[in-house]
């Protein structure tokens, strides 16, 4: 490895002369959510980005004219009516402020017990019903269309309603539609009523929502109000969300409220469970069984002892809950399945005959609903060779990316022929189909919200007999749970995707919990990702940060001392060195650092890459023509693209080869420059040549996971612009993935067979 395009060899491992800046602002992925999730799980937790992590949706009864990302928000919109609705649903309410009974007091006095390290007491699980199929969706659209206006947007009269509450509570006026569309009609009663349901505005945080309380409230507001301490407890879950986990243990959102000035947790958390806001749930863990004393009522003289096994105690939102039962119920129905008997059992015969991993795969296929496959890059011809085959038996075969750029290269893939593993032609493997009856790629939103995809059948399940989903890693819990529910019955699923990379920007770790599981048949690609960038990063998946030969100067090191120099050397490497040494033109290289904030975030870096690559005076809200930027249609969710121009209807975009049309009052929440992008919004991507900036300020955001993500992103060529000293191979090698707090593992745990 290089020290610079047109220098020498180096190793990052071995680059231990430059000095870490001090004192320097720090750059998480989410600081805000992280640092909420070492409030409550004691620095446990994987920070997304610096957006709401909700996941994508479908859509039941989308008009055919809505672009993707407005068919999106009208599915958020139908899924949360449907939560709504299956809350009024359930038998016997407890009136607000009553004492608990029944199952309630019995959850309830379940956390106490654990809690106190007393036996735990037995209670009935709580078992929520998966989710109706949804009703058929219209003919898809093939093409992205310009954004349309927000559905199901607040009416005028209440936003106005809205911000004249916010103004006599001091809070900021311009969160009126925010607040307007979160807490819907009447929303300004409900403000007036509990002034804490401010903080299920994203981005507002327990002191804001305090002020606004008391300037509203007066003498009545007290940090013991029933009304705070539910508030708290849903701020402090979609915090958790935020940072990944679907549900917290009772123990760590007890400390969690104490640190938010909640006097009295448990009456805060009974009150909670009483108005129906969370959810409690008791899951054995899997450990051996443990003798207790258990004795009568009466007395000690009839004790016996007994074995019990072990059990945790989590709190989740019903969002969550509802999403986590969904997908369990839905990924058994797929292991317990047997496919449709599409294609004679010849042909699946003589397609499994292919070598290596692939008719490994193809046989998994054949008689399996569900099937893992794992793999870099490289293993990306195993689906695809695995969907040409599907196809020519006639099945209706999809592939579905994380982004329109994955979705584009791996259709591109599906074109070719496919070259088997050794270079000689894989017996067994069918031809080519004609264009119009061959495998098929979307993305994933697009699928569900049926902007792409097959479209949906007279069940209202997505007409299709195989689909691979690709970047299955990013998979967070209600996007998984959207797909499981779309499937027809008798589809065959695969989920394939690297499991070294960066997890879901959304809540859950699908991916990860399914592997653990071993629920399924698990297929593991043997082709490596070949070339000195591949060889790298495959250390790094094993914790090694090994130095590789790059005759080519296809890796290269910058070392550098502080925040400012970093920034100078990237902006050289992507205007100038890598464009006339490697010959990658600055439009076809990307910018990967840890966060947006600091001296060397995106912010700093997209700055400083506008100014030399694309100078001009921003006048459509920063942006100008020709501009890089990273667009999020919905959070959690990046699309790369670039500024065409702005009128009167807003930004114009394009993005994937499609137009996009952003609203005025969208574009700052939904726009950044895109020069320069973290490790999350890059997932799903690659470019030709990828610049990773680790300024001494980054050393404690830096994981496996993130290096692994960054460094992968590179097809061709990848410069390190390296100023944290030892902090990068120590966290190769000591830093794995932040624990996520799931219930998948133990949903599943009935689908995995008895050993024998």
């Amino acid at each position: 490895m290089s020290t610079d395009p047109e220098t020498t060899e180096t190793s990052p491992a071995e680059d231990t002369g430059t000095d870490a800046v001090e004192g320097a602002e720090g750059t998480g992925e989410n600081a805000a959510a992280e640092s909420t999730a070492d409030a409550v799980e004691g620095g446990e937790g994987t920070a997304a980005e610096d957006t709401e992590g909700t996941g994508e949706a479908k859509v039941e009864a989308a008009a055919p004219e809505l672009s993707e990302a407005a068919a999106e928000l009208l599915a958020q919109k139908l899924e949360r009516e449907r939560i709504e609705r299956r809350k009024a649903e359930k038998a016997g309410p407890i009136a607000a402020g009553a004492k608990l009974s029944g199952t309630a007091a019995e959850l309830l006095a379940a956390v106490r017990a654990v809690e106190s390290g007393e036996k735990p007491v037995a209670i009935p699980s709580v078992k929520l019903e998966p989710a109706p199929r949804p009703s058929a969706a219209p003919e898809a659209v093939r093409r992205p269309q310009p954004v349309a206006a927000e559905p199901g947007a607040p009416a005028t009269e209440t936003v106005e309603s809205v911000r004249q509450v916010l103004a006599e509570g001091g809070a900021p006026e311009t969160l009126a539609a925010q607040v307007a569309a979160t807490l819907g009609e009447g929303a300004d009663d409900q403000l007036r009523e509990d002034p804490w349901q401010l903080l299920r505005v994203p981005g507002v945080r327990p002191e804001q929502a305090d002020g606004f309380a008391r300037a509203l409230l007066g003498a009545e507001c007290a940090p013991d109000d029933e009304r705070r301490g539910r508030a708290v407890i849903g701020w402090l879950l979609e915090q958790a969300a935020l940072a990944g986990h679907t549900a917290l243990e009772a123990s760590a959102l007890t400390a969690a409220l104490a640190k938010q000035g909640v006097p009295d947790p448990d009456a805060a958390t009974q009150s909670a469970i009483a108005e129906g806001e969370v959810l409690v749930f008791q899951d054995a863990l899997d450990e051996p069984a443990v003798p207790v004393q258990r004795t009568n009522d009466e007395s000690d003289e009839d004790a016996e002892e007994v074995e019990e096994r072990p059990v945790r105690v989590l709190i989740g939102l019903e969002r969550y809950a509802l999403a986590e039962e969904s997908l369990a119920d839905g990924l058994a129905k797929l292991i317990n399945s047997v496919p449709k008997e599409d294609g004679s059992a010849a042909e699946w015969e003589q397609a499994g005959a292919a070598k290596g991993s692939t008719g490994e795969l193809i046989r998994a296929v054949a008689g399996h609903g569900l099937v893992l496959h794992t793999g870099g890059e490289a293993s990306l011809e195993e689906p695809a060779a695995l969907l040409r085959a599907a196809a020519g038996f006639g099945l209706r075969a999809w592939a579905a990316a994380h982004g329109p750029v994955g979705r584009d290269r791996f259709a591109a893939l599906l074109a070719q022929s496919g070259e088997p593993e050794g270079g000689a032609p894989e017996r067994g493997e069918p031809d080519s189909p004609a264009p119009g009856d061959g495998p098929h790629a979307a993305t994933v939103a697009g699928l569900l919200s049926g902007v792409e995809g097959p479209g949906r059948d007279a069940d209202g399940a997505l007409d299709l007999d195989v689909l691979v989903v690709l970047d299955a890693p990013q998979l967070d819990v209600e996007t998984a749970a959207l797909l499981t529910e779309s499937l027809p019955d008798g589809a065959r699923l695969v989920l394939a995707g690297d499991p070294a990379v960066l997890w879901s920007a959304g809540a859950g770790r699908v991916f990860a919990d399914l592997l653990a599981s071993k629920a399924c048949p698990q297929v593991v690609s043997r082709r490596p990702d070949l070339g000195p960038v591949g060889e790298l990063v495959s250390g790094i998946g094993i914790g090694e940060l090994n130095q590789v030969a790059a005759p080519g100067k296809e890796v290269v090191i910058v070392p550098v001392r502080d925040a400012g120099e970093a920034v100078h050397r990237t902006v050289q490497l992507v205007a100038d060195s890598v464009p006339r040494v490697i010959g990658v033109p600055a439009e076809q290289t990307v910018v990967i650092t840890p966060g947006h904030g600091g001296a060397a975030g995106t912010r700093a870096l997209n700055v400083a890459l506008k100014e030399r690559l694309n100078p001009g005076p921003g006048r459509f809200g920063g942006f100008d023509p020709g501009d890089r930027i990273a667009y999020s249609p919905t959070p959690g969710r990046t699309v790369p693209g670039r500024v065409v121009n702005a009128d009167a209807e807003g930004l114009h975009l394009e993005c994937a080869g499609g137009p996009v049309v952003v609203p005025k009052e969208r574009v700052e929440q939904s726009v950044r420059h895109g020069w320069a992008l973290t490790a999350h919004q890059a997932v799903g991507v690659r470019w030709p040549a990828v610049v990773v900036v680790l300024p001494g300020d980054a050393a404690q955001a830096l994981s496996r996971p993130w290096v692994y993500t960054a460094f992968s992103r590179a097809d061709r060529h990848l410069s390190v612009v390296h100023g944290v000293d030892q902090a990068l191979p120590r966290a190769v090698a000591e830093v794995p993935a932040k624990p996520r707090t799931t219930r998948l593992p133990v949903l599943l745990r009935p689908q995995v067979p008895a050993e024998v």
